[in-house]
């Protein structure tokens, strides 16, 4: 484990694999970097890949308080460990990040975002409510209740939450809780920036797999607009937030494979946008204790 100090004096933990071109993995919520870990074996033929531990989880430090411009600076940081322009695959709100990050002007040559959770169907106060909600209840300390917030919001139903509550993996996931506040901070109003996306003029890859509403209302691929292509859908890759983590023990699986082909491609080629998985009958599955049942 190697550590970064970013410019608010922040140490950010990250783990470097592989060579050549260097990437970046940008995690979404209640996620610690573990759940990039085979991607980034995946890459590491190909790339230097940097797998870090956002601000406020694993082995990085949390100075408060928490801005969306920490995160940016957090980035920055890594990039200069790298020593120079990076590519950055982001995932959930992690790659809402990544984008703010572009759109900011660090030095990226290319980005791929997956399952990126902008909205713009819900209803007016959903997300505020949301978030309200969410402060208050991390203002007393009820972290699992926080988590349940969430995941009501992501579509779990009660038997989802169930399991997830009795799931040893719980108080893991009750220490990452704060960081949903953190993560809310990141999609502002839940709707895509278009004003700060349309200053992205890197090539793009945003990608979408097996999610339910949350995580396809619209806003996805409007978000990445320009000229698009629609891909093949890769068979195993329908785990929202993590097209590369399921498919197997110990690989990355088909759904890594429009990630690498986008990372690895020439510079010219132009944007587009993937689609990937299915999603008939499926819902969010995050946080994963639900899987657990």
């Amino acid at each position: 484990m190697s550590r970064v100090t970013s410019k608010d004096g922040t140490p950010i933990a990250y783990e470097r694999q592989g060579s050549g071109p260097a990437v970046v993995l940008v995690t979404g919520a209640l996620d610690d970097g573990s759940e990039n870990a085979p991607l980034a074996t995946e890459l590491a033929g190909s790339f230097t890949v940097f797998n870090y531990a956002r601000r406020g989880r694993g082995a990085s430090g949390d100075t408060p308080p928490y801005a969306v411009a920490r995160e940016i600076e957090d980035l920055a940081a890594l990039i200069g460990a790298a020593g120079g322009p990076v590519r950055l695959y982001g995932v959930s709100t992690g790659g809402a990040l990544a984008l703010e990050a572009v759109a900011a002007g660090l030095p990226v040559d290319r980005i791929a975002v997956y399952e990126l959770p902008y909205s713009l169907d819900a209803p007016p106060g959903h997300w505020r409510d949301y978030v309200v909600r969410l402060r208050e209840t991390l203002a007393e300390g009820r972290r699992g209740d926080a988590l349940e917030l969430f995941m009501r919001l992501a579509g779990s139903s009660d038997e989802d939450i169930v399991a997830a509550r009795t799931s040893p993996m719980w108080p893991d996931l009750e220490t990452l809780a704060h960081t949903l506040a953190y993560d809310a901070a990141v999609l502002g109003d839940s709707r895509p920036p278009f004003a700060r996306l349309a200053a992205i003029t890197q090539p793009a890859l945003v990608a979408t797999g097996g999610g339910a509403d949350f995580f396809e209302r619209g806003g996805l691929l409007r978000a990445g607009r320009g000229r698009r292509r629609r891909e093949p859908s890769p068979r195993g890759a329908t785990h929202p937030g993590r097209p590369a983590a399921r498919r197997r023990p110990g690989g990355a699986g088909p759904g890594a494979r429009p990630v690498l082909h986008h990372l690895t491609e020439p510079v010219t080629r132009s944007c587009r946008t993937a689609r990937s998985g299915t999603r008939a009958g499926r819902r969010p599955c995050r946080p994963c204790p639900a899987r657990s049942r």
